[in-house]
């Protein structure tokens, strides 16, 4: 990860940050104080004095008084025993922590303080205009604009999710703490809160004691959208909305959704046997769980808001036809809701002039993810009452719709009434927040008797009627506190229209929050499909009725508050908040395609050529019979493939999102899938009495290593040219191929740099192969973190991208701490989506310009090729280099983490290239060499350079936007290594006879850092990126000291492999270098 979001070269003021840095690293202090005594502090603080000390003389330029400080500072660390050095390194790990939130919170600052921010809507939309795009131009590519970002569970997140409750809590005080209108009794107030939550930092196991499973992956991914998504996404959409109403006259649509999300998490099986057929079934589930449950207290507030009686005919025809199948009366009844056109008469009070302050903002939900507005539990009761006053009312003056009375449903029976799930009445009846039908708080005696209530209206019947016999029985039996505390409701008011519609979706809410329940249990489950959501589509409906009323009532500044926020929302999440990726392994499928084919004694399909393959799969793709008995005998992993496509056929694209194959390198690694979805998809359809329908997920084939990226093209061309495939995706896929360019495998098998050039040209090469055929394209990016595996700023990364490639559509991986990092506050989020939407556009309408002239290319080519063979021949062909980096790095002790459900090696056996690459990452950033993302890039310039081509680099760098990212990456991850503090990893770890080849690795880093300089004109690194290295100088006197203490854990660690409690502290430093580095893989 970098250590900016996106505000990579833009000047800040430091004093703030200082400021609330001394006050966390104060209050820290004081608890160290009370928790472990004065003379830990007195420590503390003499190491941090020697650190900071050594790192002034070497920033000076005095480096023998910095190589005796250091020395001193290494002294004091050895001779410490472990009662020391575990709380030493908690210590400096909190103080890096706490900077880290002071860091993200001082950027959130200067967004609301900024009069003008770069890269946002405004800037942006404004900018494209001026030079010279029309205002319709500007306003179809956003309208149209189409954005995934997809949450993965690669595991570089090393905090425990507490500690990042925890941490986002601090960042609300520090928020909080900012205010002009605080009391000095406020200010107290919120200093002690602080101390409180760094108090309880302080008492937390960092350490997560065993490993997650897939499902607590999934978990902590859609509780993201809970904590702030769920708030930052319709306020993102009314920034853009505002942004282009004020630039082309018109907002944006309501129901457009520029972004969406999707997920991995839970349903990425490549080289994770934990992620199972029946794990992505419930985490499906869970997702529709919660997506109930987040629209219910949405719902919930809506209800209290929408007190208005003014409708239009259309909503007045569909509540009384709700009313009506749920209370069958023999009496028509009269209705005083007053549908009212919209320039009819107004006699209601008028608009004030001035609204309030505040009055103009969304009714988000409040920062700790909780209504504003009162959450009502059990909106039975008002079903109860609403019957009450229809049997108090006369006779109705019109008739209800019939088109809408036949299209929607009636809440089926209440199942499992006195359980369901979260929502518990033994529990609501003690809860003494429970809230009657118009938000009133009540008493846990009241509550009592709601649940009382909602027993009785468990009473529904399948056909949404009331048993008329329960409801006479409830009322003879009320005992007379019952009768007190419940009077009967005739001649109540009427009940608003909104609140009736509102009250059925609720009403269907919750049947499928119910409906999930059962299902996760295994329960039979029989719910008639119009008492429950399946789509976001059907949500929508009865909401932009709702909405459609209130503009035709002049309600239309009620209309666009909370209405429209839940309206976007669900456009937006749908009834999945994010749709499930699953992905597999080609080998995994040519597995079970041996099975098959071995089952009809046909051959074994993986020694056919590429071929014979596409034919056999091309015939069976034409046919319309099942290729084998869904009972076929095979072994468990071929099974567990068969079980998944099985699973992705039932639950289908409402659920589920794409295909992806890992490792793809043919055409008929595609065709492969689109067979076995089919298979699936007709013996689900056979088992469930449908034909098949043909709707499979989309198969996105994934070209990892650099031998795979070099042929991406000419796969994509092979897939086009059968007849079967492009009328498959004409068909069913609205014309659009997806194709997934992996940078982590890449990079790690290549280097950096390589890489990111074969990237850029397998880019350009599957885009015109599209275009050739017709075919829209959509480039899946899957990105990193960190430099190493791809990572970067995100605007800087859109905008580098080959002309073309982003047209209007992208689709990219957000993982780990960068998750966190980019959307953990809804502040940043917001900011972060704006990005998004602002780099999608220009790169769409404006795009980067190609390289000059071929000669660059053939440049390009020739670096590439030299730092590839150099990078390959110290990693791969070196027979020291595996020794060196098991010796010189934690990589074998990063295992006890537990931060993720994945094995760190793809299998058991092999060298590097079986490691998968977050683990060859964050083992060289411990270290502080950083190698992977810089080695062989210093050759290859020099090899340029001796070529006579300095100055056209230099030309390259200024002009062409590719390559200027990648030198400005390079050169940023260059800052952030440190290599005194990685030379003492080798000559404390590394045997004697392998410290040579650390030297000539510190070498090349100093090549590398003088070509890199040379090329970009620097005078020295981050040059441009003076924010960046204040904030990496800020944080040495910390950093550094907890390096030294991971060496010399280390090293008594390896001596003593059984030790659990040294295998704790090493835990502990990992957790403060990553923490410090801003980055774990």
């Amino acid at each position: 990860m970098t250590d900016t979001t996106d505000d990579i070269a833009e000047e800040i003021s430091f004093q703030a940050f200082d400021d609330d840095c001394h006050l966390l690293g104060n209050l820290l202090n004081d608890c160290l104080q009370r928790e472990v005594g004065q003379g830990f502090t007195d420590k503390v603080d003499r190491v941090r004095l020697l650190a900071q000390s050594a790192c002034n003389m070497r920033m000076a330029g005095v480096d023998h008084a910095a190589k005796w400080l250091s020395k001193q500072l290494e002294k004091e660390l050895t001779a410490m025993d472990l009662d020391e050095a575990v709380p030493l390194a908690r210590a400096f790990s909190h103080y890096l922590n706490l900077m880290g939130i002071a860091e993200t919170h001082h950027r959130v600052r200067r967004t609301k303080i900024a009069g003008h921010v770069s890269k946002s809507c405004d800037d942006v939309f404004n900018r494209l205009i001026q030079s010279g795009y029309s205002q319709e131009e500007v306003y179809n590519a956003v309208c149209q604009q189409k954005v995934e970002i997809v949450l993965t569970a690669h595991p570089t997140q090393i905090n425990r999710r507490t500690l990042q409750y925890k941490h986002l809590r601090i960042a609300h005080l520090l928020d909080r703490n900012d205010r002009g209108d605080l009391t000095h009794e406020d200010k107290d107030q919120l200093i002690e809160d602080l101390v409180r939550e760094i108090t309880s930092l302080w008492q937390t196991d960092e350490i997560r004691r065993r490993k997650p499973t897939p499902v607590d992956e999934a978990r902590g991914g859609l509780h993201i959208v809970e904590q702030t998504l769920w708030k930052a996404v319709p306020q993102y959409l009314r920034r853009v909305s505002n942004a282009l109403k004020r630039h082309t006259g018109k907002p944006l649509p309501l129901t457009a959704t520029p972004i969406k999300f999707g997920s991995w998490i839970g349903g990425d099986r490549d080289g994770n046997p934990n992620v199972t057929a029946k794990v992505t079934r419930d985490v499906c589930f869970l997702a529709r769980w919660i997506a109930a449950d987040l629209y219910l207290r949405e719902i919930d507030g809506l209800r209290f808001e929408l007190s208005m009686m003014n409708c239009s005919q259309k909503l007045a025809d569909y509540a009384y036809s709700i009313i009506s199948k749920e209370h069958d009366h023999e009496e028509h009844h009269h209705i005083s809701w007053k549908p009212r056109d919209k320039y009819s008469e107004y006699h209601g009070p008028t608009l004030p002039t001035h609204l309030p302050v505040g009055a103009d903002m969304p009714a988000f939900t409040g920062a700790d993810g909780e209504s504003e507005m009162p959450i009502l539990e059990l909106p039975v009761k008002d079903d109860i009452d609403m019957l009450s006053t229809f049997q108090s009312t006369s006779s109705v003056n019109t008739a209800p719709s019939s088109a809408m009375h036949s299209k929607e449903g009636s809440p089926t029976a209440s199942k499992g009434a006195e359980h369901t799930g979260l929502f518990n009445l033994k529990d609501m009846a003690d809860s003494p927040q429970v809230a009657d039908g118009y938000g009133t708080p009540v008493t846990p005696t009241q509550a009592s008797t709601l649940a009382v209530a909602a027993a009785v209206v468990g009473g529904l019947s399948k056909s949404g009627s009331f048993r008329k016999k329960t409801l006479l029985e409830s009322n003879l039996n009320k005992s007379s506190m019952d009768k007190l505390l419940n009077p009967s409701m005739i001649g109540r008011p009427d009940i608003a229209p909104y609140r009736v519609v509102l009250g059925h979706v609720r009403q269907k809410l919750v049947n499928t929050r119910r409906r999930m329940e059962e299902m996760l249990e295994g329960s039979p489950c029989d719910y008639d499909p119009n008492d429950y959501y399946e789509t976001g589509e059907q949500l929508l409906e009865p909401l932009l009725l709702c909405h459609e009323s209130m503009q035709s009532c002049r309600s239309e500044i009620l209309a666009d508050g909370r209405l429209t926020d839940l309206i976007r929302r669900v456009a937006t999440f749908g009834m999945t908040l994010m749709k499930l990726d699953v992905r597999q392994e080609a080998d995994r499928h040519t597995e079970a395609l041996d099975a098959i084919t071995g089952w009809l004694e046909i051959g074994t399909y993986s020694q056919w050529d590429e071929e014979k393959k596409l034919k056999f799969l091309t015939t069976e793709l034409k046919g319309r019979r099942p290729l084998v008995p869904p009972t076929i005998a095979v072994k468990p992993e071929v099974r567990e493939v068969l079980n998944t496509f099985r699973v992705t056929a039932e639950l289908g694209t409402n659920s589920l999102g794409a295909y992806v194959i890992s490792m793809a390198s043919e055409a008929s690694d595609v065709l492969a899938v689109e067979l076995l979805q089919k298979e699936a998809c007709l013996v689900v359809g056979g088992e469930l009495g449908k034909t098949c329908t043909g709707e499979t997920l989309r198969v996105v084939p994934l070209f990892e290593t650099v031998q795979d990226l070099q042929v991406a093209g000419t796969v994509i061309r092979k897939l086009l040219k059968i007849d079967w495939y492009r009328e498959h995706l004409i068909a069913n896929h609205q014309g659009h191929q997806e194709v997934m360019l992996g940078y982590s495998d890449s990079g790690k098998d290549a280097g950096r740099f390589t890489a990111a050039w074969e990237l850029y040209k397998a880019q350009e090469d599957v885009v015109e192969a599209c275009k050739e055929f017709g075919i829209k394209i959509t480039l899946f990016h899957g990105r990193g973190g960190s430099v190493g595996r791809g990572g970067g700023p995100t605007y800087l990364a859109i905008q580098s991208q080959p002309p073309g490639s982003v047209m209007g559509t992208l689709r990219v991986t957000e993982q780990g701490e960068m998750i966190q990092a980019k959307f953990g506050l809804s502040q940043t989020a917001v900011r972060q989506l704006e990005i998004y939407s602002t780099a999608v556009l220009l790169a769409t309408l404006h795009p980067p310009d190609p390289p000059r002239s071929t000669s660059w290319r053939n440049i390009m080519d020739e670096i590439s090729e030299n730092c590839c063979k150099h990078y390959r021949d110290i990693v791969f062909q070196n027979p020291e280099f595996l020794e060196y980096f098991h010796e010189a790095t934690p990589e074998a002790e990063l295992g006890n983490l537990n931060i993720g459900s994945r094995p760190t090696r793809r299998k058991k056996t092999g060298g590097i290239s079986q490691l998968r690459a977050i683990p060859w990452i964050f083992a060289w950033t411990q270290t502080r060499l950083v190698l992977p993302a810089w080695l062989g890039v210093g050759k290859g310039l020099e090899a340029a350079f001796a070529r006579g081509h300095k100055e056209e680099l230099q030309a390259m760098y200024r002009e062409w936007p590719f390559f200027q990212s990648t030198i400005d990456l390079i050169e940023m991850v260059l800052a952030k290594a440190d290599i005194p503090i990685a030379k003492h990893y080798d000559e404390v770890l590394v045997s004697l006879s392998r410290q040579q080849l650390g030297e000539e690795l510190r070498a090349e880093f100093h090549t590398t850092q003088t070509t890199v300089l040379d090329v970009s004109g620097h005078q020295k690194l981050s040059e441009n990126n003076k924010t960046l290295q204040r904030l990496i100088e800020s944080r040495l006197a910390y950093l550094d000291p907890i390096n030294m203490l991971q060496v010399e854990i280390l090293r008594r660690l390896r001596q003593d492999v059984s030790n659990m409690k040294l295998r704790d502290a090493l835990l502990i430093t990992i957790n403060g270098i990553a923490a410090g580095m801003r980055n774990t893989g």
